[in-house]
């Protein structure tokens, strides 16, 4: 499934996605497929195996592992599979996460705030923990923790969202200060507006959309290959310098 010729060549190494069933996740499981890399997708979603079965037709190596990031002992058997498997880890693209339903704070249910904070922000700390353990006796490696424009800025409606993910970016630059002196890159991804599963509901909505969309300058909304592309990126040698940074991806929306 490589590509001849191509700017990224991860023949054997091997790559975990975290959310890789769909979005942008399933967009970078296939672009790390297409370039040589050994895909792991852990994901609670079932489609995840759909996601393998393609990455397969297409020539590529893939696995799914049924995956809780809220649950250490899931995600510890993530990296295990992995490891197990095809032998090692090079990459992880820490991407699992979810949108709350819209609310503004004061009317915020609080098992809603725990659940994304469970996920989106202590399924990336659980991710990173159990990858740099094994990575830390393996000579390094490189990560790339999904964090949004929203670990940035903040937007009404998502205040719980908006909380985990500027997390995300903090628990991002402390890992990274911790282990790049040992040969792990980790870095953020802030991604703007993607068309996804996730963001339907925006498009679907015509004022959001119209909100959203004009203060983009490039006037469209991304698609989930043009973020996978930048995860590539980050994990690829070309990025060797790149520790504990904030990567944003988005049209220039937080330019404005």
């Amino acid at each position: 499934m490589a590509q001849n010729g191509s700017y990224f060549n991860f023949t054997d190494k091997v790559a975990i996605v975290t959310g890789g069933s769909t979005g942008i996740g399933r967009a970078t499981a296939f672009q790390f497929a297409r370039h040589g890399a050994r895909v792991v997708i852990g994901d609670v979603n079932p489609e995840g195996r759909e996601t393998v079965e393609t990455i397969k037709r297409e020539g590529g190596t893939a696995l799914f592992v049924e995956t809780d990031v809220r649950d250490a002992q899931q995600v510890q058997q993530l990296v295990a599979a992995a490891v197990e498997t095809y032998g090692g880890l090079h990459f992880a693209f820490n991407n699992a996460g979810i949108l709350p339903a819209a609310a503004l704070l004061a009317d915020v249910d609080e098992a809603a705030f725990d659940q994304v904070l469970a996920v989106d922000l202590k399924g990336v700390f659980l991710a990173m923990k159990y990858e740099i353990q094994y990575m830390l006796g393996a000579g390094g490696g490189a990560i790339v923790n999904n964090a949004s424009i929203a670990g940035m800025i903040a937007d009404p409606g998502i205040s719980p969202y908006v909380a985990a993910k500027h997390a995300v970016i903090g628990l991002s630059k402390a890992a990274a200060i911790e282990y790049a002196s040992q040969g792990i890159r980790i870095n953020a991804l802030a991604p703007g507006l993607v068309e996804t599963n996730m963001t339907r509901h925006w498009f679907e909505d015509d004022n959001i959309r119209t909100r959203l969309l004009a203060n983009t300058p490039i006037g469209r909304a991304a698609r989930p290959e043009e973020i996978a592309d930048m995860v590539l990126f980050l994990c690829s040698d070309s990025a060797s310098f790149a520790a504990g940074q904030v990567f944003v991806v988005d049209g220039g929306y937080t330019a404005c």
